[in-house]
C-alpha cells in the first residue's frame, strides 16, 4: 500500500481545486483525420484547415456571413398544426418536435430572414440539420412560400441553404404536399422576374431535391456535399451497377451541367453579390 498515493495525494487534492479541462478543445476532421483546435475552427467558419472539409455551420453564422453589416431581421412564419395526423412511432411526434426544439431553440427546420446583400434586398432561407434532420413538414412549405411572398413584395432576391434528409415522414403526404407547393412559390417569383439562388450544403436529399432545391436560376453548392434524391445503396440495387466514388457530391454534380459553380464558404458571400450584380442591378 503506497501511502503517498493513497493518503497524501489525496488530501492534497482537496485543499488544491483541480482545474476542469473541456472536453470540446479538439474536433476530429472526419475527411483528413486531422485534429483541429476547436477555435481554429470557428474562426475558419466550420472549415478544416488542413483539407478543407466543410463541416456544418450554425444557421445564424450563416445568415451573418451573408448579410451586409453582419444585419438582418427575422420574419415572423406562419403557425401551423403541431401534429395534424397525431403520429406516432417509437414516440410521438410531439414529443419528438419538444425534443427538437429544445435541442436548437427553433420552432421549426428553417429560418428565414431579410436585410441586404451587396446593397441588393435578399431574402434568406437556411435549414437546420439538427432540427429532426433538416426535414421538410408543413411547417418548412409554409416559410418558404411566405419567403417567396415577401421577396415578391420587397422585389428582392431569394436565396435558400437547404441542409434536409427529404419530406418528414411524420406528417405523411402532407409533407410530400409541400413539394408542388414550393415549387409553385418559386414559379411565382420567377414570374415576377426576381432572382432565386439556391445553395445546396451537406446533405441536400429526398423530396428537397426534388423540388425547390434544383431549381435555382443559379444553383451553387459547398464543396463536398452530398446531393442526392434516392440512396446510393438504393440505386445501386436498381440499376445493377457499381456507381463512381464521387456519386452525388456537388463536384460530380457540377462535372455534369446539374449546378453552376462549386463555392467555398468563405468565398460565397462574394459570389452572391457578382451573381446579384448581373441580375439586380437593373432594378436598383
Amino acid at each position: 500500500m503506497n501511502w503517498l498515493t493513497n493518503y497524501v495525494r489525496p488530501k492534497i487534492s482537496k485543499l488544491v481545486p483541480q482545474k476542469e479541462i473541456p472536453d470540446n478543445l479538439w474536433t476530429g476532421c472526419p475527411h483528413c483525420e486531422k485534429m483541429i483546435f476547436h477555435k481554429e475552427l470557428e474562426e475558419n467558419n466550420q472549415i478544416c484547415p488542413n483539407c478543407g472539409y466543410h463541416f456544418k455551420l450554425p444557421v445564424f453564422k450563416r445568415l451573418e456571413m451573408l448579410f451586409d453589416g453582419e444585419h438582418y431581421s427575422l420574419i415572423q412564419l406562419p403557425e401551423v398544426k403541431t401534429d395534424p395526423l397525431n403520429f406516432v412511432d417509437l414516440k410521438k411526434y410531439t414529443d419528438r418536435l419538444k425534443d427538437a426544439r429544445k435541442k436548437t431553440k427553433q420552432d421549426d427546420a428553417i429560418t428565414v430572414a431579410h436585410g441586404t446583400i451587396g446593397n441588393y434586398p435578399a431574402i434568406v432561407a437556411v435549414f437546420d440539420l439538427a432540427f429532426m434532420g433538416g426535414s421538410m413538414g408543413t411547417a418548412v412549405g409554409e416559410a418558404i412560400i411566405a419567403a417567396a411572398n415577401l421577396a415578391i413584395l420587397q422585389e428582392a432576391s431569394l436565396i435558400i441553404i437547404p441542409s434536409s434528409g427529404g419530406a418528414r415522414m411524420q406528417e405523411g403526404i402532407l409533407s410530400l404536399m409541400q413539394m408542388p407547393r414550393t415549387t409553385l412559390a418559386v414559379k411565382l417569383l420567377k414570374e415576377k422576374k426576381l432572382p432565386y439562388i439556391t445553395v445546396l450544403t451537406n446533405p441536400t436529399a429526398g423530396g428537397v431535391t426534388a423540388s425547390f432545391a434544383m431549381l435555382g436560376d443559379i444553383t451553387l453548392a459547398e464543396p463536398g456535399a452530398t446531393v442526392a434524391f434516392a440512396g446510393r445503396r438504393v440505386i445501386e440495387q436498381t440499376v445493377r451497377e457499381k456507381l463512381p466514388d464521387n456519386f452525388q457530391t456537388s463536384e460530380y454534380l457540377l462535372e455534369h451541367g446539374m449546378i453552376d459553380a462549386v463555392v467555398d464558404r468563405r468565398n460565397l458571400r462574394q459570389h452572391i453579390i457578382k451573381i446579384l450584380d448581373l441580375l439586380q442591378s437593373k432594378r436598383k
